[in-house]
């Protein structure tokens, strides 16, 4: 099922923003993709013609199981209704492009979603790893987080009312890098699944 919104997180691990030249921000810096991004495992991601540089970011992907409008963290925690791999793909010449980062976020294509699990596993354990054409890239556990998953979940909540089925991503750690056309990239949440998806060149 398509979530009616995904609200991603940037720079929620120290690691990542350093590695961009970004502080990390006092505050979970929101941003979202649009619906019409996300594929299923399998599916190949496609690179727009539009950019020269598109990245893959692996990251943990809350699905939402309740209502939530102003809540509490432990109001939040218990409206985990899942868990699910999630890649963030950005273009990120873009990105730096425009200064906003809707069209660097919001191709087609651009947010390929794994199977969900239903919650039981502490989320402070969940670790995130990807792989390039087999190779590991990057790996990092949630409580490495700057902002912990229920901490976003109540944040968001007191910005907009989160619904059953809306997906959140929490963020990607270190060792973002760029896609090409004939790549497979995987991102595992070990205990969660893993989610692979090949890439190709979008005709001009």
């Amino acid at each position: 099922m398509t979530p009616g919104k995904i609200v991603c997180v940037g720079r929620n691990y120290a690691a990542h923003a350093t590695e961009l030249g970004n502080a990390v921000p006092e505050r979970p810096m929101l941003f979202f993709k649009p619906p019409s991004a996300v594929i299923g495992p399998g599916e190949p991601i496609m690179l727009p013609a539009a950019s020269q540089h598109v990245e893959f970011e692996a990251e943990i992907g809350v699905v939402v199981g309740r209502r939530l409008r102003r809540a509490s963290l432990a109001e939040a925690e218990a409206a985990i209704g899942g868990f699910a791999c999630v890649n963030d793909v950005t273009a990120r010449d873009l990105q730096k492009l425009d200064g906003q980062w809707g069209r660097a976020k919001g191709f087609d294509t651009f947010c390929p979603v794994g199977v969900p699990i239903l919650p039981g596993v502490d989320w402070q354990s969940l670790e995130i790893v990807s792989r390039l054409n087999g190779e590991e890239r990057q790996r990092a556990i949630a409580s490495d987080m700057v902002f912990g998953i229920p901490d976003l979940l109540a944040y968001i909540s007191g910005v907009m009312t989160l619904e059953p089925g809306d997906l959140v991503a929490t963020g990607t750690p270190a060792g973002t890098g760029r896609l090409a056309d004939g790549d497979l990239i995987e991102v595992e949440i070990p205990g969660v699944g893993v989610l692979a998806n090949p890439v190709l060149q979008e005709a001009e």
